[in-house]
């Protein structure tokens, strides 16, 4: 008794058994297609961009009871091959996508090279401005230095001027001392060669010269009848020391106070004595000195 006849025993046992192998047979012819399959799907996908996959979880709006689940038979027949399901294509972008990419990619390159020019218009004007800086720092420091030279030079040149005029004056002042020196030593000799006086003497004229002693007494007698002045009285008195020069024959060229009295209205009698006085009278030798000192109080 065979399979067949095992698992269906209805069967016409008059008619011929099935082929020897059938099985054997579909079980190669499945393996075939599913390594087809898997071949194909291989060719595909290394082809192909992965696509992102996508879930959803569908919920239905009306509760739904589940099929029951599918009794496989004792002795399983072989299943004939499933389609598999074609693996998606990736899908290609629309013009509208491209063209929109594209801008986009567009106004990123433009921001980046605004922005890198930006930059660079930032970096020349600090450039720039460093530049500017430097040159006017050197040109200040040019200046400072043009100014400090111009006032070394005028220091310079004023204390060249100075020790110039320093020297000169100490040259002036030696000639001067030189020539007084020579003048002395003139002097000297014709003192010495017709000299007049005693061998103490210590003047280098040839013979003694000055008023003598009762002279000053004489002016004084003939300038103070010509002193108007009102005596206050008191304790003092007080003396005023008049300078007179005059001329050879006695006349009064000017006069000066050179120690005043303390008394301006005294001072001023004396001298205006002196202007009425107009003439100095001779010494005893007949001469009159051409400078004199002469001493006058209030009361005499």
């Amino acid at each position: 008794m065979d399979i067949a006849s095992r698992f269906h025993p209805e069967r016409d046992p008059l008619r011929p058994p099935p082929a020897p192998g059938l099985g054997r047979g579909f079980s190669l012819a499945v393996a075939a297609h599913v390594l087809l399959v898997v071949a194909l799907s291989f060719g595909v996908s290394w082809r192909s961009t992965p696509v992102p996959a996508l879930e959803a979880e569908l919920w239905s709006a009306v509760p739904q009871a589940a099929a029951p689940k599918e009794q496989l038979p004792t002795d399983p027949q072989p299943e004939p091959p499933r389609p598999q399901p074609e693996p998606p294509r990736p899908q290609q972008p629309t013009p509208q996508e491209v063209q929109a990419q594209r801008d986009a990619d567009i106004a990123v390159a433009k921001a980046k090279e605004r922005k890198q020019k930006e930059e660079q218009e930032q970096r020349e004007a600090e450039e720039k401005r460093k530049q500017e800086q430097r040159r006017k720092d050197e040109a200040e420091q040019k200046e400072r230095d043009r100014k400090a030279k111009e006032e070394q030079a005028k220091k310079d040149e004023a204390k060249e001027k100075a020790d110039k005029a320093k020297t000169e004056k100490a040259r002036k002042e030696a000639e001067a001392r030189a020539e007084a020196q020579r003048q002395e030593n003139l002097r000297r000799i014709q003192g010495m060669a017709g000299a007049s006086g005693g061998p103490t003497s210590t003047g280098t004229a040839l013979k003694s010269s000055g008023p003598s002693a009762n002279y000053a007494g004489r002016i004084k007698a003939r300038v103070r009848p010509n002193i108007i002045y009102a005596d206050p009285g008191g304790p003092s008195n007080p003396e005023a020391e008049v300078e007179v020069r005059a001329g050879p024959d006695g006349t009064i060229v000017a006069r000066k106070i050179v120690k005043s009295s303390g008394l301006p209205d005294f001072d001023g009698a004396v001298l205006r004595a002196l202007d009425k006085t107009e003439k100095l009278p001779t010494d005893t030798d007949g001469t009159v000195p051409r400078v004199i000192i002469i001493t006058f109080r209030p009361r005499e």
